[in-house]
């Protein structure tokens, strides 16, 4: 008899779940936007545009020896003990957390850092007064500063 049993519960579980059929809303082919209320404010304008920063264009150290090389017109053998002392200058100077001003390249200050497992991270500002670091100096740069002339002698 208790298979009997089993049964008759399989049965009625089964004439008691009924279907119930979802409703479906009609699709909505168009909008009508005349009712809606006009916005009364600005349309949005470009304040200021701003320079994409290229990533991927690295300056590596031998590349820096070669345009060393080119604007100063000396030989590379003696070019390259000089930026290595200077890279080191400055790699030194990072690590004491100095701020440096160094024109034309600009004012340099670690706002920053993290010590590392291996090494520092250092978040550094630069400020660069003009855009014109490449330029050779005017005429009028030199009549202001008698360095340049007697240098330029």
């Amino acid at each position: 008899m208790p298979t009997s049993t089993k049964s008759k519960t399989a049965v009625n579980k089964a004439a008691s779940k009924t279907k119930v059929e979802t409703p479906k809303a009609a699709p909505v082919t168009e909008i009508d936007i005349s009712k809606t209320p006009k916005s009364t404010m600005a349309e949005p304008t470009v304040v200021e545009t701003l320079t994409p920063v290229v990533v991927s264009n690295e300056l590596r150290k031998k590349e820096l020896f070669d345009l060393v090389v080119e604007r100063s017109g000396m030989k590379k053998k003696d070019v390259k003990p000089v930026v290595e002392a200077m890279l080191a200058v400055l790699g030194d100077a990072f690590a004491e957390q100095r701020e440096m001003d160094l024109q034309p390249l600009g004012k340099l200050k670690v706002q920053r850092g993290k010590e590392l497992s291996d090494g520092r991270a250092l978040v550094l500002k630069l400020r660069q007064k003009t855009a014109r670091l490449n330029a050779a100096p005017s005429a009028s740069d030199a009549q202001s500063d008698p360095t340049s002339t007697t240098a330029a002698q």
